[in-house]
């Protein structure tokens, strides 16, 4: 199948990558407007805009991982020696972004969407995924690699503590960057479906 936009091509291109540097292509100032751009343009249920991020570079990334490796060791020890490697992966990268849902954004709903906002947390986790999608399609396409974890809720109370995080945002994700210290592994050219198996189409 021939991609007729850049766009189609990042999407395609776009996956997990853990072996990463703490060299990065592109300066931190173009890592934060992509991350912004992410933040401003990603699609959000009534316009509500309740995704956060916090970007961890230098010091505070590594303390984020140290906060993830001593969560491991007194939770779950008998994982230390599958997870502490891939833990001491992501502290070798070059920085994280932490996303939030801030849930005090559903109080700014219009009474007109009253009835509909016991579904909004669904919905706003549509809209977070989205806003991942976007920074990480992005942060790919200008050469980093990128991968995303969920040591939430577990490292949740000493990464409000540490960054002073207000107490409506709930962590989500932990989007790992940095250089790629070895090839990327090559892109599958064939789904592991069948497109015919995914994808139903009527009256074209």
């Amino acid at each position: 199948m021939a991609y007729q936009t850049s766009f189609l091509a990042a999407t395609k291109a776009r996956r997990s990558i853990y072996t990463l540097t703490k060299d990065s292509p592109i300066p931190a100032s173009r890592i934060e407007n992509i991350i912004g751009h992410a933040i401003q343009y990603a699609p959000s249920p009534f316009n509500v805009r309740s995704t956060r991020v916090v970007i961890l570079f230098g010091d505070s990334h590594t303390k984020l991982w140290e906060f993830g490796l001593k969560h491991v060791e007194e939770n779950t020890p008998h994982a230390l020696g599958f997870l502490a490697p891939k833990i001491k992966g992501f502290s070798d990268a070059y920085g994280t972004c932490l996303f939030f849902d801030d849930s005090s954004s559903v109080d700014e709903l219009s009474p007109r969407f009253a009835a509909l906002s016991k579904q909004y947390p669904e919905w706003a986790e549509h809209s977070m995924g989205m806003h991942q999608f976007v920074a990480w399609t992005a942060l790919e396409a200008e050469g980093l690699g990128c991968n995303l974890q969920h040591y939430n809720p577990g490292v949740n109370a000493a990464v409000a503590k540490e960054w002073n995080i207000p107490e409506t945002w709930q962590l989500k994700a932990q989007l790992v960057f940095g250089g790629i210290k070895a090839d990327a592994p090559p892109l599958e050219d064939k789904p592991k479906r069948p497109l015919e198996e995914c994808v139903k189409v009527f009256g074209a």
